[in-house]
């Protein structure tokens, strides 16, 4: 290891060791990013994706999309899960693996959405709306994000979808993402510490369980290799609830 290198390494521990060191680091982090995401937009990158044909990304298929099937459908299982919403529904390949007595897909894309409603036309457990035909009665047991928080580039965006991923919920709410400030190199690409804006905003909901993804991230193998992991969230009982 080099001078440099050893150098390197300490400042980190400090920073991580520090509180007001991280939180400087964390606001730095978060102003280069929206920086970077300054005229990008979420929804018309993810509208021309999928209008030339292309897929949801690579985590949604292969073993990664087996993992995320196995833990979801056993989440589903032992907690008599009756329905599914899904923010960010996109080409609807990994729900090919799902088995949810009922489910509602959500995406910004139009296209998207029409696929979707193709590929599924014949199976009445499942619909697809767009994100703008939302409605307040539109809810679940149980809400999903899926590689979908880290592509919220813009804050208000990410705000947004947030906020109405735990207002969907009924019982309990599921991320799977990363989770830290950190630049990326592609544009579409923003990796944010989601937990923070649920322990601030969301004090009715508690984290009740973390599932590593057994395949972490390596540019050796971005096609079969992920930096999310799976975020649990159960909404706390109200005295109206019990």
């Amino acid at each position: 290891m080099s001078i440099r290198d050893r150098d390197m390494g300490h400042l980190k521990l400090m920073v991580k060791k520090t509180p007001l060191l991280r939180n400087i680091a964390r606001l730095a982090m978060r102003l280069l990013a929206a920086r970077k995401a300054s005229g990008f937009s979420s929804a018309d990158y993810w509208e021309a994706r999928y209008r030339e044909g292309r897929n949801s990304g690579a985590g949604s298929y292969n073993r990664l999309a087996a993992f995320k099937a196995e833990t979801l459908n056993r989440f589903v299982q032992e907690h008599g899960v009756l329905s599914v919403i899904e923010f960010g529904s996109g080409d609807g390949s990994q729900l090919r693996l799902a088995d949810y007595p009922r489910y509602l897909g959500v995406d910004i894309s139009t296209t998207a959405v029409d696929v979707t409603k193709r590929l599924y036309a014949k199976d009445g457990s499942k619909a697809f709306v767009h994100t703008a035909d939302l409605r307040p009665e539109h809810r679940a047991d149980l809400a999903l994000s899926l590689d979908v928080i880290y592509h919220l580039v813009e804050d208000r965006v990410f705000e947004d979808y947030i906020a109405r991923l735990f207002d969907s919920a009924d019982r309990f709410v599921i991320v799977y993402s990363s989770n830290e400030e950190r630049l990326s190199d592609s544009v579409h690409v923003r990796h944010r510490r989601f937990t923070d804006w649920i322990e601030e905003n969301r004090p009715d909901f508690k984290q009740i369980g973390f599932v590593p993804n057994p395949y972490p991230e390596t540019i050796r193998d971005i096609d079969n290799t992920s930096f999310a992991d799976f975020y649990l969230f159960a909404r706390i009982p109200t005295a109206s609830h019990t």
